[in-house]
């Protein structure tokens, strides 16, 4: 094939990476973690890692890596992102020495009013009925954000760094069991509809099933497109055309897309949010994502206890992170939105006099229940939002010493369902608020033309005490994202875990409504003991999908979730000799 001989002839020309075996963690296929003297790559899917790592041994930076990774994963991950989508991406950037943040989310078309999800009756519509069609559908960020990137901090050409999905989508991929579990689980209906989605995933009237082969030859066009006319290929012309489309004239919920939306969109560089914890540097994206105010007021939070000297699967740990998160989330909900529409007080949430006195709720023995929003500022009405966790991450780090933490999404699983040149439109206007809330007090993140959505998406570094990049991560999960990331830096920075036991630690989530425990993976005393402290305890799936870099040394240490099918790849540079 010649996508494997155009992986094989970058690879056969660098070491191959050490392997290192981990402890097999309960429950879970033990999972290797990947060693690179030089570079790591680590995504969600191995197909988009061994392109990554590809890249990477050609001499590519981290950025090069991610683009060709997010346009596999299109191909080979569609449930979850692809460039029908949008991004959060957290850079170090070596040589300038400092950290940057791109923000490539989805916007709503110009047309959008708060009232975009509100019907007749003046209740906000099903849910279920909200995220399927056109109308959910906001202008694409990802192409944009992964192009601007590039100009900036690319090394290989941009059409270089298409070519192995294109001859993927060409030659096919073979379907993972992920997707074909997806797919059997009907989790979108919409793709029952009849039209490009259904056809596609359901060939003959079955859904596609694990190890078939699949090509999508109409997503090798639109990739070959964009590698010859770059982002413009994308958001002018004929594809733009068939978009605007798709998305008016969908049969069951019109959207409101159009083709100036798509021309006027732009990738926006942000200042990205850091907090101190223990002597290191925890930083992630600022509005419209709520991923790093949140990740950091839970570390800020936890920062006075002594966590270290407290078992990872304590009922003590539980409660005092379950504590940390239902305040990080109460202040989420009402203030966090996008900043460019609305006053975010990010500054006033991360002040330490501030997260001081909320921290004192730590103290108590028992949960008292839901809990309020502090008061920072601002008269911000209830937020009515279920952010979905459809959602890829990946992570990389290159010859040059760039790191990278990029995470992306289509919302739901399968988006919106509404698919135009071989990819899915995503469904993110969801992530608004459906209800906009009534005068004075209007939600944050209300729906209004040009804005875009709030996040969860919390892509990860840490930097040191010496401010040097240390630990890339990032989950997808919705809004428990936010959840995945903080206990991962907890593991890692307090516990000073291993990579493989790190990931495999059972997961708790708290989202100021209840406290989840991963089914299959809590101890049952540990359920008991909370509910004794007045918590409303509840067992469930909890699927991160935490891809994680750590520093080693000179080199890196690489490694994907163990409960989802992401592979990590590293390697080390080959000196090559001039011709005589």
């Amino acid at each position: 094939m010649r996508w494997i001989a155009w992986c094989g002839a970058v690879i056969l020309g660098t070491a191959q990476a050490a392997l290192i075996e981990p402890e097999a963690a309960t429950g879970f296929q033990a999972r290797e973690v990947a060693w690179g003297q030089d570079y790591m790559a680590a995504t969600a899917n191995p197909y988009a890692t061994e392109a990554a790592q590809a890249i990477l041994a050609q001499g590519g930076s981290a950025v090069d890596a991610a683009i060709t990774a997010q346009m596999v994963l299109t191909l080979t991950e569609p449930q979850s992102s692809g460039i029908g989508g949008g991004l959060f991406m957290l850079l170090w950037d070596a040589q300038a020495q400092q950290m940057v943040s791109l923000d490539g989310r989805e916007t709503a078309p110009k047309a959008a009013t708060p009232s975009l999800f509100m019907q007749d009756d003046a209740t906000p519509m099903r849910w279920l009925d909200a995220v399927i069609g056109g109308r959910a559908v906001g202008t694409p960020g990802a192409v944009a954000a992964l192009y601007q990137a590039h100009q900036r901090y690319g090394v290989l050409p941009w059409s270089t760094l298409l070519q192995p999905a294109i001859i993927l989508a060409q030659e096919g991929f073979i379907v993972s069991p992920r997707l074909a579990k997806l797919l059997a689980a009907e989790i979108n209906p919409g793709l029952q509809r009849p039209g490009p989605a259904n056809r596609y995933f359901a060939p003959e009237g079955h859904w596609l099933e694990a190890g078939q082969r699949r090509t999508n030859p109409e997503l090798a066009k639109t990739l070959t497109t964009l590698a010859n006319a770059g982002a413009a290929g994308f958001y002018q012309g004929p594809l733009a055309l068939r978009m605007v489309e798709a998305v008016q004239q969908d049969p069951d919920r019109p959207g409101l897309l159009t083709e100036a939306d798509l021309a006027q969109y732009r990738a926006q560089w942000r200042k990205p949010v850091c907090t101190r914890y223990r002597r290191h540097s925890v930083c992630g994206m600022g509005p419209p994502s709520s991923g790093g105010i949140a990740v950091g007021q839970i570390m800020a939070l936890l920062e006075p206890h002594d966590i270290k000297a407290i078992a990872n699967d304590s009922v003590a740990f539980t409660h005092l992170y379950s504590q940390a998160s239902r305040l990080a989330y109460a202040d989420r909900g009402l203030y966090v939105a996008d900043s460019d529409y609305v006053e975010v007080p990010t500054e006033a949430l991360l002040d330490p006099a501030y997260l001081q006195r909320r921290g004192e709720a730590l103290l108590s023995l028992t949960d008292p229940g839901q809990a309020q929003p502090g008061r920072v500022g601002g008269s911000n009405g209830a937020d009515q939002t279920q952010p979905l966790p459809s959602t890829t991450h990946m992570v990389m780090a290159d010859p040059q010493g760039n790191l990278l933490s990029l995470t992306s999404s289509i919302e739901m699983g399968f988006g919106s369902t509404v698919m135009v040149g071989g990819f899915l439109l995503n469904n993110q206007l969801t992530d608004f608020s459906l209800h906009p809330g009534s005068a004075p007090a209007l939600a944050a993140n209300r729906v209004q033309g040009g804005k875009r959505p709030r996040s969860s998406m919390a892509p990860t570094i840490v930097l040191d005490p010496q401010g040097q990049p240390s630990l890339a991560l990032g989950s997808p999960g919705g809004s428990r994202i936010i959840n995945y990331v903080s206990q991962m830096l907890v593991a890692l920075l307090d516990w000073q875990l291993p990579l493989a036991e790190a990931l495999a630690l059972p997961r708790i989530s708290h989202r100021n409504d209840y406290l989840l425990l991963e089914s299959e993976r809590s101890d049952p005393t540990l359920v008991e003991a909370m509910s004794a402290k007045g918590y409303d305890v509840k067992l469930g799936p909890l699927n991160s999908g935490v891809q994680v870099i750590q520093r080693a040394g000179k080199g890196w240490y690489g490694a994907a979730d163990p409960r989802r099918e992401g592979t990590a790849l590293g390697g080390q540079m080959v000196e090559r000799k001039s011709a005589h």
